[in-house]
């Protein structure tokens, strides 16, 4: 350094001072107001992506519908059994890559919250404890127990390790924000006491020990011991307050909609109230929010927990299950985003002062010496009001917040849907499939593989949730002398099980089926059976749907016959067979054979033609099929078959129970008022689930296996292979309602009140065709269902088939003159208008 010039030590000294000022400045720490990256106080959006209920071909297009979405963040459970699926040997590739999903994230520019629990709930089998956690010996699940924390904290340090590593949280120059230990584990403490108390503030103070240098949060655990911030999970979280003043305000889970589950009616969310609860959040001091779920993706595999939760968890989510965005909910929540983020000054800077407008009526102002920002609120469920605020007035629809970035210009209503509007469709493409089948043995049938044991035993104790399917079987010897074989009068068989589905088999043949639900998973069978003279085979086979995922100690929870199992009509009375010999064989022949796959495919003769099996129970089939042509997102249509399971090249796509049909309401659904899980649903005398995702990279250009496994014997002729593409885009506006021309130009503090549009575009490669619907006045029904109403101008297609169609998109100002003249001039009128893609 001797031979240094003074102004190349200069140049070096300066250098050295910004990186060194670089290194100590990239913090992530809260106070009361927010979460500070970098020394500067942030409002975040946030959503749930769950990388294993995707394809890594389809996480770069997620995330970049996440950012242009307006998210900030993108937040990940880490799914502890896929991760670990046996003691010390671990998996992080494919749907499992971590690290990769992580470094995309960072790519897109956005941040992470990593929850890592590692109990995460999330419908997900065993709540995302491996199987193998459950027989360690003397453990208890969530609890201050020696063996539980030992795995947990081996587990959860592996993760942080591989963090650090990768250089993934943002001290390191990463993209991880935030942390989660455990998961909801409130309520629990609540259950068990002082063992849960210990237990959270063991596991509070061995993740802050890690050093990761970014803060972790508890969701759900008022007593999250500091420097841990205590978060909140719900439809709702307006008045949800940290347990101390200098934690910021978080929601960790604001539910897009509701998951799936087999037998009930599909629940989802309406966008006015999605909305509206974000804006209320951050109108009382709210500074972080997630979605739960922002993509909910599919449970591929036997992943899906409950149990009874249905293979598809699109959980109503702004980008469905698909990889495509749900609109109005995307584009509706986005433009929200844009209206909060023109607010970030003033809600950063300042707490909130709250004025009553009227009876139901408030707004909150946040007002610093370089911003202003107001939220007008109305409560009211049934009536729209106008309000006084300032100079000016404000019309605010019912359950509806107004956003006014400059506390003068009202730019966005939660309860006004501007974004576009789609109608998605199922179009079937490519040729019907020619199927071949094989006929499952019933375990009577063989003897290979089984185990000969005193009594019933519990299922997971015996598979190791290796497969859904445990056979029971035990011989019963009738004598000839059994009044029963004269009579006529069968004997009557009474299984008791833990769940969740049971078929039985007297002799091969299949006698029954009973099966359970996600309220009360325990079935009973109770049947007359036919019965012959001598020995006679009784084989139970017993089907599993997803291991519990929630729950005080739910590693407790049994599945399987449990009994007991009793003949009732014999000569000498009623015979308990429970404690009787019985043999066990796990899983399927056509499974062991390994049928899903080409290699296995070809160990067995399959017939097909005239031959193939017909709606028979336990029956394989498997046809090929070629990949259809574009890039439009596949599914199989399988409202024909009963249930089962689905493989495509050797890939499980998941269960399937199209024969569980939908109980429920599914009723007309007003977004206004507190919302619930039972409020709004739809499939109601359908199939819970009808078309189950495949996923385009699974498949190559032609000779795709595809297997289908049935159990209750469905027509496998009606299979068939669909793309969700849009049918019909529509706008629905009304006349004045707020509008932003250009959000650069409104966050330089020039806002206008304008004139709304109608925007409408189809996807790339399609043009609108047809005006399906158009009417200004006051039009009613919803996308796909629009209809007249009392006020109509009769010019209101004129403009959109002049404008539109043959257009990729097009835009018509939502105004009277457009529509040659008012035709209800003291009424507030809107515009209702449907397009067909094609």
């Amino acid at each position: 350094m001797r031979n240094m010039s003074k102004s190349s030590l200069f140049l070096f000294l300066l250098l050295f001072f910004v990186s060194w000022v670089s290194s100590v400045t990239a913090s992530v720490s809260y106070d009361h107001k927010a979460i500070t990256i970098n020394g500067q106080r942030r409002i975040l959006i946030s959503g749930s992506i769950h990388y294993p209920r995707s394809t890594p071909e389809m996480w770069p297009d997620l995330i970049q519908k996440a950012k242009e979405g307006g998210l900030d963040v993108i937040e990940t459970y880490v799914f502890w059994n896929g991760h670990e699926p046996s003691p010390g040997n671990y998996y992080f590739e494919d749907r499992y890559d971590l690290v990769k999903f992580i470094k995309l994230i960072q790519q897109a520019g956005l941040y992470a919250h990593l929850r890592i629990g590692p109990y995460v709930c999330a419908e997900w089998n065993f709540g995302g404890f491996p199987v193998w956690l459950k027989y360690v010996p003397g453990i208890e699940f969530r609890t201050d127990n020696g063996p539980f924390k030992a795995a947990m904290q081996k587990f959860t340090e592996k993760i942080v390790s591989m963090m650090k590593s990768e250089k993934l949280y943002e001290t390191q120059g990463g993209p991880i924000i935030l942390s989660q230990i455990e998961n909801e584990f409130g309520p629990v403490e609540w259950e068990i006491g002082a063992p849960g108390k210990a237990y959270t503030k063991w596991a509070a103070e061995m993740a802050v020990g890690l050093g990761t240098g970014v803060p972790w949060v508890m969701c759900k655990q008022d007593d999250a011991p500091d420097p841990v911030i205590n978060t909140c999970n719900g439809f709702y979280c307006e008045n949800f307050k940290p347990n101390k003043d200098y934690k910021p305000k978080i929601w960790t889970e604001n539910w897009t909609g509701w998951y799936t589950e087999f037998g009930g009616a599909v629940p989802y969310r309406p966008a006015e109230d999605l909305a509206f609860s974000v804006a209320r959040f951050i109108q009382n001091g709210g500074s972080f929010v997630n979605y739960y779920m922002y993509h909910g993706g599919t449970n591929f595999g036997r992943t899906a927990g409950g149990p009874f939760i249905a293979t598809s968890y699109d959980y109503d989510a702004p980008i469905d299950e698909y990889g495509l965005t749900r609109d109005p909910k995307w584009g509706h929540l986005r433009d929200l985003h844009k209206a909060i983020k023109l607010c970030e000054p003033a809600l950063v800077s300042v707490d909130p002062t709250v004025t009553s407008l009227g009876s139901n009526q408030e707004a909150h102002v946040f007002k610093s010496k370089s911003s202003c920002a107001a939220f007008l609120a109305n409560y009211d469920t049934k009536y729209s009001v106008k309000v006084t605020f300032g100079s000016g007035q404000y019309d605010l629809p019912p359950w509806s917040i107004s956003i006014l970035p400059d506390c003068k210009t009202a730019v966005f209503n939660t309860a006004r849907l501007g974004a576009q509007s789609t109608q998605m469709k199922m179009t079937p493409v490519g040729s019907a499939f020619s199927w071949q089948s094989y006929i499952e043995e019933a375990a009577s049938g063989y003897t290979d593989d089984t185990t000969t044991l005193d009594g019933l035993w519990e299922q997971i104790n015996v598979t190791r949730d290796a497969t859904d399917y445990l056979w029971y079987m035990t011989n019963v010897k009738i004598d000839p002398s059994e009044g029963f074989l004269k009579s006529g009068q069968d004997p009557l068989l009474t299984v008791y099980s833990a769940g969740h589905s049971l078929h039985v088999f007297i002799n091969g043949q299949l006698s029954g089926t009973v099966y359970g639900s996600l309220n009360s998973p325990k079935l009973t069978f109770s049947q007359n059976v036919k019965l012959n003279a001598g020995v006679n085979k009784i084989s139970l086979l017993s089907v599993a749907v997803g291991l519990q995922n929630v729950g005080v100690h739910f590693e407790r929870w049994n599945v399987g016959v449990l009994g007991p199992v009793t003949l009732k009509g014999l000569n000498e009375g009623t015979t308990d067979l429970s404690g009787w010999k019985w043999s066990y064989k796990i899983g399927l022949k056509g499974e062991a054979l390994n049928l899903h796959t080409v290699t296995g495919s070809s160990s067995v003769d399959w017939t097909e033609g005239k031959l193939l099996a017909k709606k028979q129970p336990l029956t394989w089939y498997k046809t090929t099929f070629d990949a259809p042509d574009g890039n439009d997102p596949l599914a199989l249509d399988m409202g024909s078959m009963g249930k089962g399971q689905i493989w495509v090249n050797g890939q499980s796509i998941g269960r399937h129970w199209p024969a569980y049909i939908a109980r429920g309401s599914c009723g007309s659904c007003n977004y206004a008022g507190t919302y619930n899980d039972k409020k709004c649903g739809s499939n109601c005398g359908e199939p819970s689930q009808r078309w189950y995702h495949v996923p385009r990279s699974w498949l190559k250009p032609s000779g795709n296996l595809l297997v289908v496994f049935e159990e209750w014997g469905g027509d496998a002729s009606g299979i068939s292979l669909v793309k969700r593409t849009i049918g019909s885009v529509c706008a629905d506006i009304f006349e004045g309602q707020p509008a932003l021309k250009n959000w650069q130009m409104i966050a330089l503090g020039k806002l206008d009140r304008l004139q709304p549009k109608a925007h409408l575009w189809c996807p790339p490669g399609q043009k609108i065709s047809k005006i399906k619907f158009a009417s200004y006045g006051m039009p009613q029904g919803t996308c796909g269902s629009f209809r007249e109403g009392s006020c109509h101008a009769h010019k209101s297609y004129d403009a959109f088939e002049k404008k539109c169609v043959g257009k990729q998109s097009c835009s018509v100002t939502v105004a009277a003159e457009v529509f040659g003249g008012n035709p209800c001039p003291d009424s507030e009128k809107k515009l209702s208008v449907e397009a067909v893609c094609s």
